[in-house]
């Protein structure tokens, strides 16, 4: 049985996970990337067991292995006076309980590991620095228009269409989904500092999250433990200029002025920064005819849930499920995965929210916040979200 002509549009980790999926079928893939080399900026991802399964089950664990932590837990304390809140457990207690781990990694080097298997299989032709301005379904086939960096204009066609494009996909609107994304009036601060430097408190094999009334704060292990990774959410009216800008240090202690000194004394380790505008969209119609959407193009969450990456896992691993049945036409098959994956993202989106409102509390709802964190414990935190880190399909 011979496979089908696919072209993935976008090579982030979705993208990549999605042509390894299917290049392991048998299908033939072309990918396309708008950028001409795979640099990533210093930033870490966490990928909770509903992802790091599939990607073990993709032979990814050894070189995973090799980069990713894997915290006993997380610690979440509040900004101002460092009082220990309460815990969530990972470590052991994850593994056992879902059968994989919860592995925090720097995005660099999962997208390594994507693309050194990538690479490794003939029948997936990588087309670097091609930005795609149309995509067409013609009903036998679908065609892309892509366009170099000189203007030079040229076109694919594929028998299905798998758009991996980000937050701001312009294959989306090829679906009838024209609106904007929508900017949450926060800004995303992350960085990457030597673990030597970090406080000694600080410093173990644990995530920290710190809550406050005007932001809150992540930080964690990645690089084999060499580097702490951390992420600070200022509430912020105004979006920053283009996808990413530079930030001040000065800026940062600034907003979080009042924030305990080992916390402080962490931010100021930094030299430099990067913030991002947080936006999501509502997941709508993930797929038409022979067009389908992938992580961020089909649904952008916020990441006060950590589940970016491993939604787009999940999307790759449940469209090769389906477009491996090679009697189902590709239509079908589509309209399968939108109807599989539409409402879990929905409810993924909205808990997403839901936690930054939770995180930001203050008053009354953030004592009545810290109690239930309490009265649940470790495990209790965990479980939780057993439908959201058991999920297999």
């Amino acid at each position: 049985m011979t496979g089908r002509s696919i072209a993935v549009v976008g090579a982030g980790i979705g993208g990549l996970t999605a042509a390894l999926v299917l290049a392991r079928q048998g299908h033939a893939i072309t990918l396309v990337e708008r950028r001409t080399g795979f640099t990533e900026v210093g930033a870490g991802l966490q990928l909770s067991p509903n992802a790091s399964r599939i990607l073990l089950e993709l032979g990814l664990g050894p070189a995973l292995r090799r980069v990713a932590s894997e915290p006993d837990r997380v610690v979440i304390r509040r900004i101002r006076s460092g009082r220990e809140i309460g815990q969530i457990a990972l470590g052991g207690f994850m593994r056992e309980r879902f059968d994989a781990p919860y592995w925090v990694v720097h995005r660099a080097d999962l997208q390594t590991a994507l693309l050194d298997a990538v690479r490794s299989l003939p029948n997936i032709r990588i087309v670097m620095g091609r930005t795609v301005e149309a995509v067409a379904d013609e009903g036998e086939r679908a065609v892309i228009t892509v366009a170099s960096a000189n203007g030079n204009h040229d076109t694919l066609a594929a028998e299905a269409v798998i758009a991996a494009d980000g937050v701001w996909s312009k294959i989306r609107k090829t679906l009838g989904d024209t609106a904007a994304p929508i900017f949450r009036n926060a800004i995303a601060w992350r960085t990457t500092i030597d673990w030597r430097a970090a406080p000694a408190e600080l410093a173990g094999n644990e995530t920290g999250l710190w809550l406050g009334s005007h932001g809150h704060i992540v930080h964690y292990p990645i690089a084999g433990g060499t580097r702490v990774n951390i992420v600070a959410i200022e509430k912020n009216p105004t979006p920053v200029e283009g996808w990413a800008a530079p930030g001040r240090r000065e800026d940062l202690l600034a907003h979080y002025r009042s924030a305990a000194p080992v916390l402080r004394a962490l931010l100021g380790e930094a030299k430099e920064w990067l913030r991002w505008s947080l936006f999501d969209h509502p997941a709508g119609r993930l797929a038409q005819g022979r067009i389908a959407l992938l992580g961020d193009a089909a649904h952008p969450v916020l990441p006060f849930l950590a589940q970016g990456a491993a939604l787009a896992i999940e999307d790759a691993a449940t469209l090769g499920a389906l477009l491996g049945e090679q009697q189902i036409d590709v239509g079908q098959s589509f309209k399968a995965y939108n109807a599989l994956r539409r409402d879990r993202a929905r409810k993924v989106q909205e808990h997403a929210r839901r936690n930054g409102r939770i995180y930001h509390a203050g008053g009354l709802v953030a004592f009545g916040r810290d109690r239930f964190i309490r009265h649940l414990g470790p495990t209790g935190m965990t479980e939780r979200y057993a439908w959201l880190y058991g999920y297999r399909g």
